[in-house]
């Protein structure tokens, strides 16, 4: 298995699910932010947490479809980076990254205030320590918790278990004494309705658990029910607890002592608890003086608090590090963070970057406020995105997008547009500071793109096929496998058909035929009918191919469907005419040189490969005798579609006689690895085999070794006749859709060079959307 392949164990249920979003929202948002929150809005700094809910709920049910649509590690970055491509996904991707790692800082440092100046109330040693204090405890617990999430979620879950239901029942307790000790309000709103607006921005950094689920989706069981219902449920438990600290807090404490404390919910339970505590010392025979009693209900909230923080950073950190490892995957970071520990089935390398970064910026000392604003900054920009990615997903259709939960209807598509704009005008009401700090976050991303991603992350985005949606062409099933083959060369037709035949006849049960075209191209200039009436020599040209296709798949003893065809692009004619007949496979000859200006393999072949719904072969034909024949070698990598070359090869190599199959494998030399460069290849020769389904022919494997490895791959391939190898690459031909190297073999190699991919339909760009838009 190749390191793109590698998958992440499901250890994490309902409850570990439910619990690690649940963790990270009523972390420091409950235990931190209130004194925040007070300090700009008041008493109605509890619509601004009720509000961020909202906006919360919808980008939950958004992330709920995407995440039962294609649970895979990584979550709001992974989604956005299929339905919009690579650029957007390198702008979310950092962003949640920088997201989550600010956050994590901002719970750590909540954790060293109630730590020290908290606990130091109490506990001799820990007193006296101030701000440097607070910074090494913050560094301690993000070091600690770097090392379990390194060492494995199952331990993570746990933990996450047992701290959030001890919060629950602390909080629960903390509200029902603030409810009966009935809080009184002076002036509800004092700031005005616009601070309670950017309030919003400061508390939004609470409501990102959810997304810790999504970004835990590849790990989570049974994802179609357990995903959707984590997620919300991680919202409204929280919101309302929200609302509820932030009335019982700004009810019992005047403004200015919440806006100035440090630990305020332990302030405000030491008030709380003052009614309480004079009752119990009235008790016969209870020697517990009022300030004890005081102290409890402060020293309580203050444990929550530390649990809390504890928490929501270790959520943070493991998910943190789902979006590093996620982006590693797609290549839009290095390779190397995709490792996969072989004992503890995690990201290692991935969790330690993130570990490292979340250090740097307590260390730094980046004061607690900014913290929290930046990363509610990225989240909602992200949440943002978000939701048009539903919207191009739903009009894209793409057949690996198949939601067990989908927004409902009447919901639809007002969920993703209140949720986009509401995103936005929170934004907007952020200070400008926090904006400067996220633009530059977000412009990291776009150079980032530019200078690395853009020529390794494969190009997926789906706006295109959301502008224009089209209806995907697949084989029907009826027990006819059809190959469509375009002829136009007197020359080639014979081996384009015997080859085309080798096919066919690998699928004999399935009563298979081939589908000669012949396309004649008339310029838009000309009505066909009129071209066809002074073009007689090509109408008899055509005839004479189709005429002669006839005779040599009688001799291949084949069917065969002749269609011949006038239109304007020869490409879109072959195109629809796979459609019409639900074709399975395409096979097209090559000149074997990449075209000029805007055509990568040709005019007529791009678009039949960038979208085709079928298998695609291309066939560069080398000297007589050996097309298709002869020694057949398939060049047997990780490539996705190397499978679909070594089957083909075998179809070629069974309907010839005389014929010989090797696969090759070529390595680097090994640099300190425990599995050595010819296992390696073994071990992926032996996969291909198996994924192609051609383990009872007669196959010889060889593996070389070599510094050079592209050179070496062609010096092999010039001791064959023929040589198959697979598209490395997905997505428009626009992009080189197979890949430098197979386009590199076969424009050096005289032999004959056959490329392959597998069934897929590569997304609609933007430009042929617009263009289909307005030619309707």
């Amino acid at each position: 298995m190749s390191e793109a392949d590698q998958e992440l164990a499901r250890d994490l249920g309902f409850l570990e699910a439910y619990t690690i979003g649940l963790g990270t929202m009523i972390g420091a948002g409950i235990f931190v932010l209130p004194s925040i929150a007070a300090e700009q809005a008041g008493p109605a700094s509890m619509v601004s947490f009720f509000a961020g809910g909202l906006v919360s709920l919808l980008a939950a049910l958004s992330l709920s479809e995407l995440a039962t649509g294609m649970p895979k590690a990584g979550g709001s970055y992974y989604y956005v980076n299929r339905a919009l491509g690579p650029f957007f996904g390198s702008i979310v991707g950092w962003g949640m990254w920088a997201g989550l790692t600010f956050a994590s800082a901002f719970y750590m440092i909540g954790f060293g205030q109630y730590l020290l100046p908290g606990l130091g109330q109490y506990v001799g040693f820990l007193a006296g320590w101030g701000e440097l204090g607070i910074t090494v405890a913050a560094l301690v617990m993000a070091a600690l918790l770097t090392a379990v999430n390194y060492y494995g979620v199952k331990e993570t879950g746990a933990l996450q278990n047992v701290i959030v239901l001890t919060l629950v029942g602390l909080i629960f307790a903390f509200l029902a004494l603030g409810f009966i000790s009935g809080p009184s309000y002076q002036e509800f709103n004092p700031n005005g309705w616009p601070a309670v607006a950017a309030t919003i921005g400061t508390v939004y950094v609470t409501f990102i658990g959810f997304e810790v689920i999504a970004t835990s989706a590849e790990e989570i069981k049974n994802p179609s029910r357990n995903l959707p219902l984590a997620m919300i449920a991680a919202v409204v438990t929280p919101t309302l607890m929200y609302v509820g600290v932030m009335f019982v807090a700004t009810g019992t404490l005047s403004i200015d002592a919440l806006s100035s404390s440090q630990i305020p919910v332990a302030d405000v339970a030491e008030n709380i608890f003052s009614p309480l505590a004079t009752g119990v010392s009235r008790i016969p025979f209870v020697d517990i003086s009022p300030s004890a009693a005081e102290s409890f209900g402060a020293l309580l909230m203050i444990v929550g608090a530390v649990l809390a923080t504890v928490s929501s950073a270790n959520a943070s950190i493991l998910s943190a590090a789902r979006v590093n490892f996620a982006m590693g995957r797609d290549r839009i970071l290095v390779d190397w963070l995709n490792e996969v520990h072989e004992r503890f089935r995690t990201p290692y390398r991935a969790i330690t970057a993130t570990g490292i970064i979340t250090l740097l910026l307590i260390a730094v000392g980046v004061g607690i406020d900014t913290l929290a604003e930046v990363a509610s900054f990225m989240y909602l920009v992200t949440y943002a995105l978000v939701h048009v990615a539903v919207v191009v997903l739903r009009r894209a259709d793409p057949e690996a997008y198949d939601p067990a939960f989908k927004i409902p209807r009447l919901l639809y598509p007002i969920v993703p547009i209140v949720g986009f704009v509401a995103c936005l005008a929170i934004l907007v009401q952020m200070s400008v500071v926090v904006q400067a700090i996220g633009a530059v976050i977000v412009a990291f991303g776009v150079v980032w793109y530019f200078v690395y991603a853009s020529d390794r992350a494969p190009s997926r985005s789906l706006v295109g096929d959301a502008i224009a949606p089209e209806p995907t062409a697949v084989g029907d099933g009826t027990g006819r496998y059809r190959v469509v083959v375009p002829i136009a060369n007197p020359e080639t037709e014979r081996d384009l058909l015997r080859m085309a035949a080798a096919s066919a006849h690998a699928h004999e049960d399935e009563q298979a035929e081939l589908i000669a075209v012949n396309v004649i191209e008339v310029p838009r200039q000309t009505s066909l009918s009129q071209d066809l009436a002074f073009e007689e020599e090509r109408v008899q040209r055509q005839q004479e191919l189709l005429e002669t296709a006839r005779d040599i798949a009688a001799d291949l003893d084949v069917g065969l469907q002749t269609r011949a065809i006038v239109g304007r692009n020869a490409g879109s004619v072959i195109l629809d005419v796979i459609e019409e007949e639900n074709a399975d496979h395409v096979l097209l000859g090559w000149q074997g040189t990449q075209s000029r200006r805007e055509h990568v393999l040709g005019s007529t072949i791009d678009p039949v490969v960038g979208r085709a719904p079928c298998d695609t072969t291309l066939v560069k034909l080398g000297p007589e005798g050996g097309r298709g024949r002869g020694d057949i070698m398939v060049l047997a990598g990780e490539g996705p579609h190397a499978s679909v070359a070594a089957r083909r090869a075998a179809e070629f190599a069974a309907a010839a006689e005389d014929a010989s199959l090797t696969l090759l494998n070529v390595q680097s030399p090994a640099e300190d690895e425990a599995e050595s460069p010819t296992d390696r290849g073994e071990a992926i020769i032996d996969d291909v085999i198996e994924a192609a389904d051609i383990a009872d022919a007669t196959v010889r494997t060889e593996v070389i070794v070599a510094e050079d490895t592209e050179r070496a791959i062609i010096d092999a391939a010039d001791e064959y006749d023929t040589v198959c190898v697979g598209a490395t690459r997905s997505g428009a031909v626009s992009q080189a859709v197979f890949g430098s190297l197979p386009e590199t073999i076969g424009a050096n190699v005289n032999r004959t060079v056959v490329m392959a991919r597998g069934q897929e339909r590569s997304p609609t760009s933007i430009r042929q959307a617009i263009s289909q838009r307005l030619a309707v």
